[in-house]
């Protein structure tokens, strides 16, 4: 019996391509039909997953039936550490990783700290609007660049693992956009599936 590990962004990454709809409730809802057809095929998230997923929706759209169908189709399941074991290459890989991504961080502040410094020289007597208007585009870029630099293709929530482990221990397919989990994924050898195909693989199998 295959088995598929759900990861969040397929629901809210338009670009997954999954071809059930233009927005999340279409897609949620032709997800669900599809999920419903299958006997032989098991459909998990985990738990952290799952509240990942409802953060997305209002109290409101919460109960929404459409949502509670989709719940009701999958297997909630929580990964068990305990049972896997990983190899201490992996963990000098992530802290190589780690080391690499916080010095590039690091120079990115400094980089825009100092074209902070050069936008601030001479003026003077701002308002507080008008500074928070001036900086608020320094902490922007700042941000934006930050980001890019630590998190991009890079393994950043517990949830991303949780999924990768759960997907190790059950020997399923982990289904994703998220380049950061599909690089970790690989690096543990966990079988994966294009989005943009999968649909295609679990209607003809």
């Amino acid at each position: 019996m295959e088995k598929y590990i759900l990861d969040t962004n397929l629901f809210f990454n338009m670009e997954a391509d999954l071809g059930l709809g233009k927005n999340t409730k279409e897609l949620v809802v032709g997800l669900t039909k599809i999920i419903k057809k299958q006997k032989n095929k098991q459909f998990l998230m985990t738990p952290s997953a799952i509240n990942e997923f409802l953060s997305f929706f209002s109290d409101e759209q919460k109960k929404a039936s459409f949502v509670n169908d989709f719940l009701s189709s999958i297997i909630i399941q929580s990964p068990d550490y305990n049972k896997i074991n990983i190899s201490a290459i992996v963990f000098y890989k992530l802290i190589k990783e780690i080391r690499t991504r916080s010095y590039r961080g690091l120079n990115i502040a400094e980089e825009e700290i100092k074209k902070a410094a050069k936008m601030m020289m001479g003026v003077k007597n701002l308002t507080e609007k008008e500074f928070q208007i001036k900086i608020g585009e320094i902490i922007k870029k700042l941000r934006e660049r930050y980001r890019q630099a630590t998190r991009f293709g890079f393994l950043d929530s517990t949830t991303d693992l949780d999924l990768i482990i759960l997907a190790k221990e059950v020997d399923g397919f982990l289904i994703s956009t998220d380049e950061g989990m599909l690089y970790w994924g690989r690096i543990l050898a966990v079988k994966e599936i294009l989005p943009q195909v999968w649909l295609k693989r679990v209607e003809l199998s």
